[in-house]
């Protein structure tokens, strides 16, 4: 597993992974829509899939001595590691971000327990329909992620907007009692992520075994 990983890492990644997955830190800029960090660990596997098309990465990891399966797992491990990754380095920025402006985010949701269970939603409906039509093919990555980026910035736009809405402000306080309460979409997040990419792969990997590369 691991050595899939440090391939589509050292090997397949398109630089602008790894800058897209830094700017989890832009939860700390004043009044700016927190979606758009789940937009952008969205777009660095995107470009990375673009990036490998062109670099027949998908043919030259099929002759590797692996399974098909195998390559489907390595893309997976490497969404995974992208979007975790950027949760992770944006977490610290939240925290500095409650104390040094608490007076909230007027652009949209606040980055509280709610943002990043609407977040790991986010990541699955995105995740799910890009790699699974993906994979009917291995190579038409920008029709898939047409089908995909629509209803993940759908879901970006109503976290926005909901916290706007009358009955609603629970979701946008960083106030610890509240973020209580903001847990169970944590962790129905949590559970659709982890649900989510094993069904990607077996469903992607079933698709990719019909492909004649």
């Amino acid at each position: 597993m691991f050595k899939l990983l440090y391939k589509e890492l050292r090997l397949a990644a398109h630089p602008n992974l790894f800058i897209f997955t830094l700017l989890g830190a832009v939860v700390i800029v004043p009044a700016y829509p927190y979606g758009m960090v789940f937009i952008f660990g969205c777009l660095g596997p995107f470009i990375t899939f673009m990036y490998g098309r062109e670099t027949n990465d998908i043919y030259y990891t099929a002759l590797l001595p692996l399974k098909k399966k195998d390559t489907v797992k390595a893309k997976c491990l490497m969404m995974v590691a992208a979007q975790i990754g950027q949760l992770l380095i944006s977490l610290p920025f939240a925290f500095l971000r409650a104390g040094l402006l608490p007076g909230g985010n007027p652009a949209g949701i606040e980055a509280n327990v709610a943002y990043y269970g609407f977040g790991f939603m986010v990541y699955t409906v995105f995740n799910v329909i890009f790699l699974t039509q993906f994979f009917k093919t291995a190579h038409k990555v920008g029709a898939s992620f047409l089908k995909a980026i629509v209803p993940a910035v759908i879901g970006v736009v109503i976290m926005e907007v909901i916290v706007h809405l009358p009955g609603f402000e629970w979701l946008d306080s960083i106030e610890l009692d509240q973020m209580l309460r903001q847990l169970p979409i944590l962790v129905v997040g949590v559970v659709l992520y982890i649900s989510g990419m094993l069904f990607t792969y077996h469903t992607a990997a079933k698709r990719f075994e019909q492909v004649d590369l």
